[in-house]
């Protein structure tokens, strides 16, 4: 089963190092985490997987690598400065702050329980504000990026022009995002910094409904792929009055974490909007010419913007499961073998030569292809045991025959069934178990 205690991963996750609190040795930083050795390989894998599916498989998409930091006129094109505000409130009694919009009770503090104890709500910007030079002042306000998607609309014509597409095509982009919020929680759910993977499909506008539904799919069908089950997922259309201002339409893919429902990633149609503002406020023309048409326009934008931190956090809940092999219980994470973190694990019976040369040499020979783990301290079955926590699919173990024989041992996470395969073969089989 799935977990469904939301201490179940945080506990792993500190265990195994795929998550610290950052700075602990000092208390901690609210609200921010490292990624341990697990965790930044796991998270890398979740990045890969997402440019390999919108970018590597496609002929429509190219990727960018846009600025964290920005000037002001960008997000006050983009509407930022002005609109990109959370409802804030201060209870009086304990003086903790929380979002007005989500309280479980806007008449009583959750905190200290007092009522009618909050101010009046006032708008917070999100933005994170610093300063660029020597010298703080007007004229040096730079701000961290709230989302990546900004740089690839100021971008647009230099893609335009330097790969030659044509709508409908896309520019994707991963990268960190940082957002002041008001009430961070739920571990790595929500963040001050976290990391994006945006795309913005530009389409001509007659077509923009249907390159809507299209990603709405294609996005929902990604999560599946990787091992998410349908039925942790749904999509769930915004109502009207939910709608940001740019957007006709508006969908989430939905999660069913342990605290119920909540996002995943968002779809929106954000019609010509963003394209139009910093045409205005730039002086730049950013609209397309197509010659086959004659006709002249400015493309609308399908955005699927998923959260990289978010999602890992979803494969990690949906994978853990627990049961029992010959008795013993173990955990395991059955995560899809493009996440784990490892794709096998050397485990050889002895460190003692002449087994732990031939156990090295089996590595060395799959590292050029997979990230390999190789362990050689306590039991065997402690060894699987731990391999099975970390989501490593599969095992191979090199024995006292294999010197004789040139053979190893795989085995498999989620079956634990074993077989005898030639070292020769063994990268074959590999792929063949592995699907890559």
């Amino acid at each position: 089963m799935p977990a469904t205690d939301l201490d179940q991963i945080v506990n792993l996750c500190k265990r195994r190092g795929f998550v610290f609190p950052s700075a602990e040795i000092y208390g901690g930083f609210r609200s921010t985490y490292d990624y341990g050795p697990l965790g930044a390989t796991m998270l890398r894998n979740v990045r890969e997987a997402w440019i390999r599916s919108m970018v590597q498989l496609r002929n429509d998409v190219v990727l960018i690598d846009a600025a964290i930091l920005g000037p002001p006129a960008v997000y006050e094109a983009s509407g930022h400065l002005a609109n990109f505000t959370d409802p804030l409130v201060d209870c009086r009694n304990c003086k903790q702050r929380f979002r007005a919009d989500q309280l479980p009770d806007s008449s009583q503090c959750p905190s200290c329980g007092a009522k009618g104890s909050f101010t009046e709500a006032r708008a917070f910007n999100l933005m994170f504000k610093t300063f660029a030079g020597p010298v703080e002042g007007e004229g040096s306000e730079v701000f961290l990026r709230p989302e990546t998607a900004q740089g690839m609309f100021v971008n647009f014509a230099n893609v335009l022009q330097s790969t030659r597409k044509r709508p409908p095509f896309g520019i994707a982009q991963v990268g960190k995002s940082f957002r002041n919020e008001i009430t961070p929680g739920n571990f790595v759910f929500r963040t001050r910094e976290f990391e994006q993977m945006e795309l913005e499909f530009f389409v001509p506008p007659a077509d923009a409904p249907r390159w809507y539904e299209y990603w709405c799919a294609e996005r929902f069908r990604w999560y599946v792929e990787l091992g998410i089950p349908e039925a942790m997922l749904r999509l769930r259309p915004h109502d009207p009055d939910e709608l940001s201002h740019y957007s006709a339409g508006t969908s989430d893919v939905e999660f069913a974490y342990p605290w119920g429902w909540g996002e995943l990633e968002g779809i929106a149609n954000r019609t010509d909007y963003d394209l139009s503002q910093h045409a205005r406020h730039s002086g730049e023309k950013l609209d397309y010419f197509d010659q086959a048409t004659n006709e002249r326009y400015r493309p609308y934008v399908i955005e699927p913007a998923a959260g990289a931190t978010r999602a890992m956090m979803a494969f990690l809940l949906a994978a853990y499961d627990e049961d029992e092999i010959g008795g013993e219980a173990r955990t395991v994470l059955r995560l899809h073998p493009r996440l784990a973190p490892y794709k096998v694990a050397i485990l050889p019976l002895s460190k003692k030569e002449p087994l732990g040369a031939l156990a090295r040499e089996v590595a060395a020979g799959l590292r050029t292809r997979y990230m390999v783990d190789e362990d050689d301290t306590q039991s065997i079955g402690r060894r699987y045991r731990r391999q099975d926590e970390i989501g490593t699919p599969l095992c191979v173990t090199v024995d006292f025959a294999s010197l004789e024989d040139r053979a190893v041992t795989i085995r498999d996470r989620d079956s634990t069934e074993q077989v005898r395969v030639a070292i020769d073969d063994l990268p074959a089989e590999l792929v063949g178990r592995l699907g890559f």
